[in-house]
């Protein structure tokens, strides 16, 4: 029996393939038995305390620390055998790729994880953690660039001459690629410095609609036409943007024109007609009535108030009611609207009967006949 142990195949005895395959065996049941034990108690314990660095804790621990452990397993079991050196030299590259993926996968979640909870304790939070992807993509090309150039390093590849490569390459390729890292940068000042967010209505010079996407070069935004409005970053960031998405109460100012044959007294009712007109709708705050000026035409009269809210079809429904308003209380009040008119007077001509005309017209004048 003690020869059949002791028999050697590829350098090991029997006996140290079975030393070596019972440490896995152990050591995998340890493994599951401290994740289905602990690591289910230490789960039910972070779930009831009010910060989440623990939670994040216990899921990085079961995430990247169980699979590093059966891997550790396997690697002492393998490197109890005696192995050959290309066998030795596959395993060491085996080892530096697992360590540099989990590595590079912890560091990424870490970064995405302590971002996401910065961003949610600001306004708005949650729509900013949406926006993440861009940001987390870049930062991801840089975490894998590093860690390639550690798993170079470490197969024994001259790590400095990629770099030097990498950096004569990166300027050709920003030369030419300017407009593309521009609009990648100013995604970044869009990203931190939040002049708007996804779902503001923006006016963009004659441009005017809702931000649905924005993106690492370009943002979208869905107009109130329907169609889809594609800007690049950088034209975003040059242009002078209106956001009335956080404006918290809207300035309006109309004017209204009654023809100059109305009554002095009630000129003078006017201003306070107006004013109980904007003061009878919900969720408005007056501030004047005013007779403005003389018009061509018209005594003119200007209003302003403000609504209490940001939307416009708000707005539009507060004003069709005051509107209404007005045009009973005048209708009431036998006071007319003026609309533009025109008086001709026609001399009397040399010998002949004196004429007079008063036509009161929209628009032009209308010609007059005369024999």
């Amino acid at each position: 029996m003690n020869d059949f142990f002791h028999r050697t195949y590829l350098h090991n005895t029997i006996q140290d393939y079975i030393v070596a395959f019972s440490f896995v065996l152990v050591g995998i049941l340890l493994i599951k038995t401290f994740k289905k034990v602990i690591l289910k108690r230490l789960k039910g314990y972070v779930e009831n305390t009010t910060t989440t660095l623990d939670d994040y804790v216990v899921i990085s621990l079961e995430r990247f620390g169980i699979p590093a452990l059966y891997f550790t397993v396997v690697y002492m079991a393998i490197t109890y055998l005696v192995l050959s050196e290309r066998v030795g030299n596959i395993l060491r590259i085996a080892v530096t790729f697992v360590i540099t993926f989990l590595v590079i996968r912890f560091l990424s979640t870490t970064i995405l994880t302590f971002l996401k909870s910065y961003i949610r304790y600001q306004s708005g939070g949650e729509e900013k953690v949406k926006q993440l992807g861009g940001i987390m993509l870049i930062i991801n090309l840089i975490i894998w660039l590093i860690g390639f150039l550690f798993l170079f390093d470490n197969m024994g590849y001259d790590v400095t001459a990629i770099i030097a490569g990498l950096g004569i390459g990166g300027i050709a390729i920003a030369l030419a690629a300017q407009n593309i890292l521009s609009d990648l940068f100013n995604y970044f000042v869009i990203f931190f410095d939040r002049p708007f967010e996804i779902g503001d209505f923006l006016i963009i010079d004659d441009k005017k609609g809702v931000v649905e996407y924005i993106g690492i070069k370009t943002t979208r935004i869905k107009s109130l036409s329907g169609e889809q409005l594609i800007f690049s970053n950088s034209d975003l960031t040059n242009s002078r943007i209106h956001n009335y998405k956080r404006m918290q109460r809207r300035r309006i100012l109309f004017n209204i024109g009654v023809v100059y044959q109305t009554p002095f007294e009630k000129i003078k009712e006017i201003p306070g007609i107006l004013k109980s007109a904007v003061l009878d709708q919900q969720d408005v705050e007056f501030d004047r009535s005013h007779f403005s000026s003389y018009g061509d035409y018209s005594i003119n009269y200007e209003v302003v108030y403000f609504i209490l809210s940001s939307d416009y079809n708000v707005y539009m429904d507060i004003q069709q009611q005051i509107n209404f308003r007005i045009h009973e209380e005048f209708q009431r009040n036998e006071i007319d609207f003026a609309y533009p008119s025109q008086t001709l007077f026609i001399p009397q001509p040399p010998g002949g009967k004196s004429i007079f005309s008063h036509d009161e017209i929209k628009g032009n004048a209308s010609p007059l006949d005369s024999n």
